[in-house]
């Protein structure tokens, strides 16, 4: 099994890579200032979820192929990005209302949820960040002498998780304590909902074009 030094030196490195803002994080704020503190929670939920499937990839082989193929590395950057802008193109389009899923709070409930759990996932599970982190870094903390090296590779990734979940929820609920303020005037709502959209736009345009180039 891993050593407690391994899996503090990883656990290290791990949130030093996840306090820094990447494509995860301002999602998770674009929500927030979007759709408010639920849809920032639940979408760093299902990040963490996607997250953790490219742990799982990485642990049956796949995130090898893909941290070696620039085909399969672009095409998933590519669909992660045109995703976001897909996501903050209709955030831009119904800022306009977004003061009356706030007052009608039973609306904003029905159906809301699975949505927004499974946009989290894919932006998640299409973060080129993490994946390269998974697919580079992850498997130089397993300790192969040791065995279990699938069990291993859950565990950090199961590590890494746990302090995303902690620091992007730190995000979101900053933002959406700032998004209270304005829900007092549909005006101000108004300009904070298309702030998240042109947020999550830009993001998705940052993904497209950053990144492995070889």
């Amino acid at each position: 099994m891993v050593s407690s030094e391994r899996l503090l030196a990883f656990a290290a490195m791990s949130f030093l890579l996840i306090v820094i803002p990447g494509p995860s994080v301002l999602f998770v704020i674009g929500r927030a200032l979007a759709q408010g503190r639920r849809a920032a929670l639940t979408t760093v939920v299902g990040n963490t979820l996607g997250a953790y499937a490219l742990v799982v990839a990485v642990a049956l082989g796949v995130g090898s192929v893909v941290e070696r193929s620039v085909l399969v590395f672009t095409t998933l950057k590519l669909a992660g990005a045109a995703y976001l802008v897909h996501l903050g193109v209709r955030a831009w389009r119904q800022r306009g209302s977004l003061h009356a899923a706030v007052t009608e709070r039973e609306s904003a409930r029905n159906g809301g949820g699975l949505r927004t759990l499974w946009e989290g996932f894919a932006v998640g599970v299409a973060n080129p960040k993490t994946m390269v982190f998974f697919a580079a870094v992850l498997p130089q903390f397993v300790d192969r002498a040791q065995g279990h090296v699938m069990t291993q590779m859950l565990l950090l990734g199961l590590i890494f998780n746990i302090i995303a979940v902690a620091c992007d929820s730190v995000w979101g609920l900053a933002a959406a304590t700032g998004r209270d303020w304005f829900a007092r005037s549909p005006r101000r709502l108004s300009l904070v909902g298309g702030i998240g959209g042109l947020t999550m736009i830009g993001l998705g345009v940052t993904v497209a074009v950053t990144g492995r180039k070889d």
